[in-house]
């Protein structure tokens, strides 16, 4: 985290899938996507690849066919020039194409997103164009009296419990709830691409907040599971309690060693002498085992003669009844010679 650069535009790209994640079979997105054969870019291209399913999520609902999206760090505005550039950008979108009219103007929408309000742009559109601005939920704002759908999604008001991704793209994250729950829901999803770039932006941009707010998660933590390390501390101190019960006996059978140690010499020869005889018992137990496997190989391949017998001779009945009746097996032993 040393690089004092933060790339906002791609901890956006991936919050804002991370946002719509819920739909994201019907959507297709497109980073710094080339609107035109010049070098000229929009921030997203989301491509809703079903006419019949309407996007669900707040921030998507008046999404239609092509979905232009700016995106305004939060050290940045939004003012009336880039306004036109992204109208404009709408336009070269539609007329980019191989055959004529492939894509209609009814089917592209506009969104620009930023952290703060556009006030003086809004004025100009509403004295130039006639463009009204009205809220249609927190941090979001629909611009009507325009052919294009347009939007304007305000990240500083974002619903927290909806959006609390996009509203993390931030500066000025407090350590709070809302960002404790945050650090859960990446840590739930820590090995996806997404979850990565965008906590990494967000990271970067709060590194004292998400230190407090991570402290914060470890001490709900060990609050949460007060209990268990209460019960694992008063193990502990039995365990401790015994070992140390355990070096008291031990010290004072050092003693006592030392004492038998006379006896153990003289012993010796007597161990020497029991050696040999387990050794003897050892080779003992290690015919028997031999022969005892031989046994079982004998009698394995004896069952398995009769019960090839029995297959070939089509005797299923017998079969079965070998396997439930010790003493009928016997007799089949005997009638087969086995």
């Amino acid at each position: 985290m040393a690089d004092k650069t933060l790339h906002w535009h791609n901890g956006f790209h991936a919050a804002l899938q991370i946002e719509l994640q819920g739909e994201s079979a019907h959507l297709e997105f497109y980073s710094e996507h080339e609107l035109y054969q010049m070098p000229l870019r929009i921030d997203t291209l989301v491509i809703k690849n079903s006419d019949d399913t309407p996007i669900q999520k707040n921030i998507g609902k008046i999404f239609r066919k092509y979905n232009l999206i700016e995106y305004k760090s939060p050290d940045d505005y939004l003012s009336i020039d880039d306004f036109y550039k992204v109208y404009g950008y709408a336009c070269l979108y539609q007329s980019d194409t191989d055959k004529v009219h492939t894509i209609s103007m009814n089917d592209i929408t506009i969104t620009f997103v930023c952290s703060h309000y556009p006030r003086k742009m809004l004025k100009l559109l509403k004295e130039e164009r006639k463009i009204e601005v009205r809220k249609v939920k927190n941090g979001i704002y629909y611009l009507i009296n325009d052919p294009l759908p347009m939007q304007i999604i305000l990240t500083t008001q974002l619903s927290v419990k909806e959006n609390r991704w996009l509203g993390s793209l931030r500066k000025n994250l407090s350590a709070d709830e809302s960002t404790n729950q945050l650090i859960r829901d990446y840590n739930r999803h820590r090995q996806s691409v997404l979850y990565q770039s965008a906590m990494d932006l967000i990271m970067r941009a709060n590194p004292k907040t998400m230190k407090e707010a991570k402290n914060m998660v470890c001490d709900a933590f060990k609050e949460l599971f007060a209990d268990e390390f209460k019960e694992q501390d008063e193990m502990l101190k039995v365990q401790y309690d015994l070992i140390k019960a355990q070096d008291k006996k031990l010290k004072e059978q050092e003693a006592q060693f030392k004492e038998q140690e006379a006896q153990f010499k003289e012993q010796e020869a007597q161990f020497k002498e029991q050696e040999a005889q387990f050794k003897e018992q050892e080779k003992k137990l290690r015919q028997a085992s031999e022969d005892q496997k031989k046994a079982c190989k004998k009698s394995e391949t004896r069952l398995r003669f009769l019960i090839q017998r029995l297959i070939s001779n089509n005797l299923i009945e017998d079969l079965k009844r070998i396997s439930e009746d010790e003493e009928y097996l016997a007799q089949m032993y005997q009638r087969y010679g086995l």
